[in-house]
C-alpha cells in the first residue's frame, strides 16, 4: 500500500517549524517521516533543519531533476527531494513543509495528498512577524493581508478537503490536533 503525502502549509510566522519540531517524536512513533527541504538559505539560518544550498547549486539540482516539487517564495528557492516518490511507493507516510502558492501543482502531482493549513489569529501572527525582525511593518501588513485573502479563498473552496489547524494557543494543543488530522 502506498504511503500518504501530508502537505503542511501556512503563512510565514504561523509556527510550522515549531510544530514540526514538537511533533517529530510522535510522528516518528507513527511511522511518519518529516521530509527535509532544500532551500537557498544558509544552513546557519534560524528556522527549520533544511539543507541550505546556494542559488547556483539549487539551479543545478533542479535541472538534474533532483526535486519532486520545487517553488520560489519570498526571494528563496525551495525543493522537495525526488526521493519522496520511492518512499511513498514503499508505503511511508511523509510530512512536507509546503507552499500555499504551490498547492495546486502539488495536488496535480499527488492527488491523494492530505493538506493541513496551519492558521493563527492575525494579531498573534503580527506579533510573531514583528518579533522576528526580518521585515518592515509595511511588508508585514501586506503579508497579513495576503494571508487573509488566501485563507478566505481556501475556506470558500471547501471542496478542497483542507484540514485547518489553529496554532494561536499552546503548541501542545496544535500537536494533538495535527495527530488527530492524520487519524481521520
Amino acid at each position: 500500500m502506498a504511503g500518504r503525502l501530508i502537505y503542511l502549509i501556512g503563512p510565514s510566522g504561523s509556527g510550522k517549524d515549531s510544530l514540526l519540531d514538537a511533533a517529530r517524536p510522535r510522528l516518528a512513533e507513527r511511522g511518519c517521516r518529516i521530509v527535509r527541504r532544500v532551500i537557498t538559505r544558509s544552513a546557519e539560518a534560524v528556522g527549520e533543519a533544511a539543507q541550505g544550498v546556494s542559488p547556483a547549486q539549487f539551479a543545478t539540482l533542479e535541472a538534474e531533476g533532483a526535486f519532486a516539487l520545487s517553488w520560489q517564495a519570498n526571494g528563496l528557492s525551495y525543493g522537495i527531494p525526488k526521493d519522496i516518490d520511492a518512499w511513498l511507493a514503499a508505503g511511508d507516510d511523509l510530512l512536507v513543509n509546503g507552499s500555499r502558492a504551490h498547492l495546486a501543482q502539488t495536488r496535480e502531482r499527488y492527488p491523494a495528498s492530505r493538506v493541513l493549513l496551519l492558521t493563527v489569529d492575525q494579531a498573534v501572527l503580527r506579533q510573531r512577524l514583528i518579533a522576528r525582525g526580518r521585515e518592515s511593518l509595511a511588508d508585514i501588513e501586506e503579508r497579513l493581508a495576503r494571508n487573509a485573502r488566501f485563507t478566505a479563498q481556501l475556506i470558500a473552496d471547501d471542496a478542497t478537503g483542507v484540514f485547518l489547524l489553529d496554532n494561536s494557543g499552546p503548541l501542545e494543543h496544535t500537536v494533538e490536533r495535527l495527530l488527530h488530522c492524520l487519524d481521520v
